[in-house]
């Protein structure tokens, strides 16, 4: 009973889509029965390409969704992944869910890009969105998206049970993945399940450590630091328990004013 999550943390120096997707068909080959597999941030190109970044962009119904979709149905359980979108001319930082069927049912655009490569190449989304998998309601972040606590509340206050987050975390900032992630569910209470890539690219180093947080705050699996997947089994009466319980949502109050002292 409940649902299940699995995240694949795959060596984040795999190379070309093609790659990419021969990891993917490996591991799906030999993965116990599973609702939903979460994979990182920009996985299907890579995250530290550099200039390579507008030849391998594709449209969110290009050949690397097709392929995902295929892989959905043969192994009928949802995909949700990040890659490389272009669209309008422009290059977003996104992410993917297709169902068991292979069909597209959510989809996000980075909110906000940190300065450097991301800020070079990407332009920032500007919405968030939700769509219904197996009983519970699922949104994206990505990556920096969720180290912004008023990303995850809007998420949390819109009805969502699961928040997916693919990231590209980097090997200096193991405290999101250990700390971060387990407050976010714990204040909002909801499910959050982290994506990273695991050894380096490209001289990136990723910090691994890929984690499934309940809505208490509590780990529920949590990844090593090389290439890795975990599995965990949601059970959506606990996001509704935990918020009943500990009832920030209804709580909350609005910013208080700040007045400074002489």
């Amino acid at each position: 009973m409940g649902f299940t999550l699995a995240i694949a943390q795959p060596p984040g120096d795999l190379g070309l889509p093609e790659a990419r997707l021969g990891w993917l068909c490996d591991h799906l080959a030999t993965l116990p029965a599973t609702d939903l597999l979460l994979l990182p941030e920009l996985f299907h190109c890579g995250y530290n390409i550099g200039d390579a970044l507008p030849q391998r962009a594709e449209p969110r119904d290009g050949p690397f969704a097709r392929a995902m979709a295929d892989l959905a149905r043969q192994h009928g359980l949802a995909l949700a992944y990040g890659y490389a979108e272009a669209a309008e001319g422009r290059l977003y930082n996104s992410a993917q869910c297709l169902d068991k069927s292979g069909q597209p049912i959510g989809h996000h655009r980075k909110l906000t890009l940190p300065p450097g490569y991301e800020a070079d190449h990407f332009t920032c989304g500007a919405e968030l969105s939700q769509f219904p998998l197996g009983g519970l309601t699922c949104g994206f972040l990505i990556c920096y998206d969720v180290e912004f606590p008023e990303n995850t509340r809007a998420q949390a206050m819109a009805g969502c049970d699961l928040i997916l987050v693919p990231t590209a975390l980097g090997a200096d900032w193991g405290v999101v993945s250990r700390h971060l992630i387990p407050t976010r569910a714990f204040e909002n209470g909801a499910y959050v399940a982290y994506a990273d890539h695991a050894g380096a690219q490209n001289g990136h180093g990723y910090f691994g450590g890929s984690v499934i947080a309940d809505p208490w705050g509590t780990p529920l699996a949590h990844a090593a630091q090389t290439p890795d997947l975990i599995r965990a089994t949601l059970d959506p009466a606990q996001v509704a328990e935990a918020r009943a319980r500990l009832p920030y949502l209804r709580d909350r109050a609005a910013l208080p004013s700040v007045t400074s002292t002489p």
